[in-house]
């Protein structure tokens, strides 16, 4: 039998539901991973205490072995608080320390301590008022950090979907997506549907000539070097189950055209999936609803969908190597 891969978990914004999130995980595993959270021990313990959960909380240097995953207890690799944090209550002295626990995951990553990382919501309005002006969020943080050009946002549930940033940069996309569909989830040749920029993918350049004088070229190009495509394809239409038959992904022109779907389809059961990076990375589907925080009404459920995923594409590949 195989051993678990390690998984670093960062906690997220201390005011938000991420800590609670990670106590919660620890009382009830998901199985066939070992999870190692990154945050502050006495966080995450008060967090517990105040969810009523008898949790047992342990700091590991990130050199020493991982135990196996036993109910109720939360390993984790410590960064410490810069201000005391309460439920629902931002402070920008802690914006330093949710940068650090990324640091920390990617670290332990890269250093082979651990096999992939999932992440717990973060607030960008935090990390800006702290003085940190380029941050746009953790796709493009995990990016920068890690050296790639090219990261894609996918998000998982039944189905995959694609939510690119502004401006086309299909070519450069599909590419890793094709490439990562692959890698981490053994695809020997996918199938990605493509959709159209203007409503009715531009009705033939009735409505928009983007699909005819940009798109359309790219994705015969792409074709050309073997990749399955599909498309440009009308969006309002393509999102049904006759259209999706088949499709292993669909790659979305802008992030409100493929977002309002894929929550609508799984909302609280998708994960967020950083494609590109040179290890598995996933996180939960939401923000950090700091109205939430402390009640113990949040929902797990996004957080062990995106637990176990990043567990089984880190599993794919320790097999491989």
């Amino acid at each position: 039998m195989s051993v678990p891969p390690v998984l670093a978990l960062t906690t997220g914004e201390p005011a938000g539901i991420g800590p609670e999130l990670v106590a919660m995980l620890a009382a009830a595993p998901v199985a066939d991973s070992r999870v190692v959270a990154v945050g502050d021990p006495q966080l995450l313990a008060e967090r517990a205490a105040r969810l009523g959960l008898d949790l047992e909380v342990v700091a590991l240097a990130r050199h020493e072995a991982v135990p196996e995953t036993v109910p109720g207890r939360l390993l984790v690799w410590p960064v410490a608080l810069r201000a005391p944090a309460s439920p629902g209550v931002l402070n920008i002295a802690n914006a330093d320390y949710v940068l650090e626990t990324l640091d920390v995951a990617i670290a332990a990553c890269r250093a082979d301590y651990a096999a992939g990382m999932v992440t717990a919501p973060l607030h960008k309005g935090v990390i800006l008022d702290a003085g940190h002006a380029g941050f746009r969020g953790h796709t493009e943080y995990l990016r920068d950090a890690c050296g790639v050009e090219e990261v894609v946002m996918m998000l998982a549930t039944d189905y995959a979907l694609h939510a690119s940033r502004p401006g086309w940069r299909g070519p450069a996309a599909l590419r890793v997506l094709d490439t990562d569909l692959k890698r981490w989830y053994g695809l020997i040749a996918p199938r990605i549907a493509v959709c159209g920029l203007n409503p009715h993918a531009g009705e033939g350049g009735h409505l928009g000539r983007e699909e005819i004088e940009v798109i359309e070229p790219a994705l015969a190009a792409l074709r050309a070097e073997g990749l399955r495509l599909d498309g440009p394809l009308p969006a309002d239409t393509l999102f049904t189950p006759r259209h999706l038959e088949g499709v292993d992904a669909v790659l979305a022109m802008y992030h409100d055209q493929g977002l309002p779907v894929l929550k609508y389809a799984g909302f609280g059961s998708a994960a967020n999936i950083t494609l590109g990076l040179p290890f598995p990375r996933t996180s939960v589907d939401h923000g950090t609803a700091l109205d939430l925080a402390g009640s113990g009404r949040a929902d797990p459920g996004s957080l062990r969908v995106a637990v176990a995923l990043a567990a089984q594409m880190a599993s794919r590949s320790i097999i491989k190597s």
